[in-house]
């Protein structure tokens, strides 16, 4: 596919690099040279220095002739304006990254006025995993999914104590045709090797048969049960803590809010009901102690630094409080989080664009699409005989240790493959991999001659 990326910060560079593993033909936009001279030197791309508002360079480009326009720089209008100007050039498709709140009320009115197709706001879409978490306790809806007689379930090992203290080779033997796929330990998802052994509080995905995994679901979620939570503690009044609030008091729980510019704690009590919000600096202790810090049922770390949000992730541990969830935009972080003990990390730059990949793939290649955790993803395609990863044993596709062939799903049998397995076509394929594999899944999903048919 011809698609420009309009904005070369964080998250365009991010969904460019995902696309060429795709073998997408990518042009980015963006008024820094600097930038674009160094984004040349790395990846194979065709690089545009200006304005993309201005309809000349979009003309000049022949935007008509491209099958999407991602607009990914800093401000929410101007990302809504290039987009509007450029599906009304021709372009196939459009999407514009939003971030003001201002506008999560009105997206509709937006997308149907303008004519833009997509709109992705990260720091919703963060808040929502947050919020899932918080409130149902697990990010899967009942815990299970289902998808043709393949399920995936999600549940804590203390609910099987049988398998506490096994290595995952040996739960299959226990439990029935079915695989763990990955293991949430501490804050941080893992694709777990067959010696890694399970242990208490370890929040186990396993895929198998439909009807074993509805089977097991019986046995480790209560129906209908939802997490007792009654208050939560919010450090930063950003866009995350002021969606999260709002969410979490509509539910009826308790939300305190610290945030130290004056102004916006003026905003934040203007915009929110039922929330206290404190002006002060998070991160001095006499100040969160006064405030009940150890007491609080769930502690979020939402400024706009991520060291700062990781320091406050871990007092918060250290004083006993039970769910512990920290914003992280740098995955150079990621190493810290597992020996931290914080339950859960989310990265919006992560989240976003492996949902603009999504978009952009489109029906035709994915059947089902579901983020797990903020941190991995569940895939599933059906498999075409001319895709990289057709007609060759799964040991000599190279796969990277954070990404797992959890199932096949061949005519009526559910397959739980080995290395020996070769993916054949009409397959349904089901793929568990960390947001940081996603690159690589690309290259295994691309067509020999391309990317798509």
């Amino acid at each position: 596919m011809k698609i420009a990326v309009a904005g070369a910060g964080k998250l365009g560079i991010k969904i460019t690099e995902m696309l060429l593993s795709g073998d997408h033909s990518v042009t980015v936009i963006d008024k820094d040279n600097d930038i674009l001279q160094k984004l040349s030197a790395v990846f194979d791309i065709m690089t545009v220095e200006g304005n993309a508002k201005q309809i000349s360079l979009l003309r000049s480009l022949d935007i008509g002739t491209f099958d999407f326009l991602i607009a990914t720089t800093d401000r929410d209008e101007k990302n809504i304006v290039i987009a509007a100007f450029a599906k009304r050039l021709g372009c196939g498709k459009v999407i514009a990254r939003i971030r003001d709140p201002e506008h999560s009320g009105q997206q509709d009115f937006i997308k149907e006025s303008m004519h833009i197709d997509f709109l992705v706001n990260p720091e919703f879409a963060v808040t929502q995993e947050i919020y899932k978490y918080l409130v149902e306790k697990y990010s899967i809806s009942n815990g299970v999914i289902s998808t043709g007689k393949t399920a995936m379930i999600e549940f804590m090992s203390e609910r099987l104590p049988d398998i506490i203290g096994k290595p995952i080779r040996d739960i299959p033997s226990m439990i029935g045709h079915a695989i763990v796929v990955a293991i949430s330990r501490n804050g941080k998802v893992i694709i777990p090797h067959g010696d890694v052994v399970v242990l208490e509080e370890d929040v186990l995905y396993m895929v198998g048969d439909r009807d074993l995994i509805r089977h097991l679901n019986k046995k480790v979620h209560e129906k209908g049960k939802y997490t007792d939570i009654r208050k939560v503690m919010i450090a930063g009044g950003g866009k995350v803590g002021l969606y999260l609030a709002r969410l979490l008091s509509d539910f009826g729980i308790a939300v305190k809010i610290i945030e130290t510019d004056r102004q916006r704690c003026q905003y934040l009590s203007a915009n929110l009901e039922n929330v206290l919000i404190l002006h002060g600096d998070a991160t001095d202790i006499t100040l969160l102690e006064d405030e009940g810090f150890g007491e609080t049922d769930a502690f979020v770390s939402a400024t706009g630094y991520d060291e700062e949000n990781l320091l406050l992730a871990l007092m918060a541990k250290q004083r006993g409080v039970e769910d512990v969830i920290a914003k992280i935009s740098r995955e150079s972080y990621y190493g810290l989080i597992e020996s931290m003990g914080i339950d859960m990390v989310m990265n919006p730059v992560d989240i976003s664009a492996g949902y603009m990949l999504r978009i952009i793939q489109g029906s035709e290649l994915i059947v089902l699409s579901k983020l797990i955790q903020g941190q991995a993803e569940l895939i599933e395609f059906i498999a075409d005989e001319n895709m990289m990863l057709a007609d060759k044993p799964i040991s000599e596709l190279g796969l990277p240790n954070d990404l797992i062939i959890a199932s096949i799903h061949r005519g009526n049998n559910v397959i739980i493959p080995t290395g020996d397995t070769e993916i054949e076509e009409g397959d349904r394929v089901l793929i568990f991999c960390l947001l940081s594999e996603v690159n690589d899944l690309e290259k295994l999903l691309r067509f020999r001659k391309g990317l798509f048919r």
